[in-house]
């Protein structure tokens, strides 16, 4: 099985990350990631911007937050991918996801724009992970304090979004 089809072990990653890379099908990451774009599209280009103003709870973040929170979170698991397949040997910080969500652009610009970094964003991993070896996508890094494989980091992004788009479809999107 091809590197990039091969889930990662359970000692390439925090066993925290297990929620989100048991949600990733097995096959081709680069594939399932590619996927995601339209399936991320689908659920959220139609949504007017009440609905993207949306919260479930006064507390929660709205759905255009969440899109920004995950495209967030992309950036910083893809960064850590591009340093570790390159062979960064210094230990990278973690982040404070809500510090991020408060300092990000996501609830006050429009939703298409909000899309569109998603996409960027995306397309730039997929972009980093098409061309990597396969002994890049097992080198591993310490993020957080925790080490972790380029490998899971690229299932990690995978099932964070499919984690986030299905918390959208069950307490954002019902009616």
């Amino acid at each position: 099985m091809s590197e990039v089809a091969r889930r990662p072990e359970p000692d390439e990653h925090n066993p925290y990350y297990s929620r989100y890379i048991q949600l990733v099908p097995d096959g081709r990451i680069v594939e399932t990631l590619a996927a995601q774009i339209e399936d991320t599209l689908a659920v959220l280009t139609s949504l007017s911007p009440e609905q993207a103003q949306h919260r479930y709870a006064p507390d929660k973040w709205s759905v255009q937050q969440v899109v920004g929170h995950v495209t967030d979170s992309e950036r910083v698991f893809g960064y850590r991918a591009f340093a570790f397949a390159r062979g960064e040997t210094n230990e990278l910080p973690g982040f404070d996801e809500n510090a991020y969500a408060a300092a990000s652009p996501a609830a006050s610009v429009p939703l298409a724009d909000v899309l569109d970094d998603f996409v960027g964003v995306r397309r730039a991993t997929l972009s980093l992970l098409r061309n990597l070896s396969p002994e890049a996508l097992s080198r591993r890094g310490v993020a957080n304090g925790n080490s972790i494989s380029v490998r899971a980091l690229a299932w990690v992004i995978a099932g964070h979004e499919r984690h986030h788009l299905s918390v959208l479809r069950q307490r954002y999107l019902k009616a």
